[in-house]
């Protein structure tokens, strides 16, 4: 479904021009989970916004279903790590935000964005104001928005990177559920290595920058998944992998 060929970005400044990514080529298929980890400051991000038509690729280009992608593009929607949400809008007006945008019918709008906060358990806090939600509830809405326009591929911007360990966890498996019932494609950048195992079909492992990739490692454990598996010895050898791939 995207492919990237042969990623290259560079940062030109008056005096120096600083390069970030380095000749990235990767395929992800349609309904896969790939995480992508790698040190601080490698250009994660960057590689995300490369992929998600943010920023143009200096050399190289990307393919999503097979055509070229200059711009950003409607079938792909983008998480961040801060939850962005305008804090004079209700939950339910933050979600439909992006659907107001496009201009579609209300009757549409209602349904999707009371599908997208029934499928993050935020049913009951449509009318709430973000002053009024948990960090955890704000991602939760965060991702509502995304899925509310119905993207074919999700991506997703260390979104749980704020939150303490309990809420990350219980939102990893929330996250995994949505993915289940919607079968979209999700791209999740994080510098969590156990957060990667769990979550993904494979781990893109980057080297320090100018980012390389330097490994694709296939997680090639059972779905579905529960936090119990993070305890297993299959788990723990993954986990090692990908950190050894990262030195």
């Amino acid at each position: 479904m995207l492919h990237a060929n042969h990623l290259t970005k560079i940062y030109n400044t008056e005096t120096t021009a600083l390069q970030v990514i380095d000749d990235i080529s990767f395929e992800v298929m349609a309904g896969e989970f790939v995480c992508i980890v790698g040190p601080s400051g490698c250009g994660k991000t960057t590689l995300l916004r490369l992929l998600a038509g943010l920023y143009p690729p200096d050399i190289g280009e990307i393919l999503l279903n097979n055509r070229p992608l200059l711009a950003p593009s409607a079938e792909i929607g983008l998480v961040f790590q801060k939850a962005n949400l305008m804090p004079w809008r209700t939950v339910f007006d933050n979600v439909r935000l992006p659907l107001q945008v496009h201009h579609l019918p209300a009757g549409v709008i209602k349904q999707r964005v009371d599908d997208a906060l029934e499928l993050v358990g935020l049913t009951e806090f449509a009318k709430h104001y973000p002053r009024q939600l948990s960090g955890g509830m704000e991602q939760r809405v965060s991702i509502a928005r995304a899925l509310a326009y119905q993207p074919k591929v999700l991506m997703l911007d260390e979104p749980f990177g704020a939150l303490d360990a309990l809420n990350r966890e219980r939102l990893n498996e929330e996250l995994l559920r949505v993915w289940r019932i919607h079968g979209q494609t999700v791209l999740m950048v994080t510098h969590d290595i156990h957060e990667a195992v769990f979550l993904a079909d494979r781990v893109l492992v980057l080297s320090q920058r100018p980012a390389k990739l330097v490994q694709d490692i296939s997680i090639p454990l059972t779905r579905p998944r529960n936090l119990a598996i993070r305890y297993k010895p299959d788990f723990s050898k993954l986990a090692y992998r990908v950190r050894q791939a990262i030195q």
